[in-house]
């Protein structure tokens, strides 16, 4: 069986040193993957991975590994589509969880408000990241890796 792995849309990461914080205290490994060299905790469990070349690099790197056995964590919607239908379990920073269920209303809503952008509309972009967005992910995280254990352990 695959062991467990966190990958971490990591360049514009909010949430890397509560990933860190979880994925130790359960003995996960991480994949930390950016377009650039970030600074990382040296922990033998925390693996760094830099792609070059177009934008897209770090979203395809991260979905051709995704799975049944990954969480992957990411702002990123189309990236979240691609891993939900891998089976991965995908979490946005704020803790709310990409689902078979919610992606496609994610996958439109960002649609939405890009074609509403480039209609030159002001949509005020995104609530600025809180102290309970950082919990909610953090609670979210642990109880993510908690279940594929439990799933992986048969029980």
């Amino acid at each position: 069986m695959d062991p467990l792995t966190i990958y971490v849309d990591a360049d514009a990461c909010p949430v890397k040193d509560e990933v860190y914080r979880v994925a130790g205290r359960h003995g996960v490994h991480v994949v930390v993957v950016a377009n650039a060299v970030l600074n990382l905790p040296r922990e033998p469990w925390i693996e760094r991975v830099v792609v070059s070349g177009n934008l897209d690099a770090a979203d395809d790197w991260i979905a051709e590994r995704a799975g049944p056995r990954s969480i992957v964590v990411t702002a990123d919607v189309p990236l979240a589509s691609r891993c939900v239908k891998a089976g991965a379990t995908v979490l946005a920073p704020n803790g709310k969880g990409f689902t078979d269920a919610s992606i496609g209303m994610a996958l439109a809503t960002r649609d939405l408000m890009q074609s509403l952008r480039e209609a030159g509309a002001v949509t005020g972009g995104p609530k600025p990241f809180s102290a309970r967005d950082r919990s909610a992910f953090l609670g979210a995280l642990d109880r993510a890796v908690m279940r594929l254990r439990r799933n992986a352990s048969g029980s």
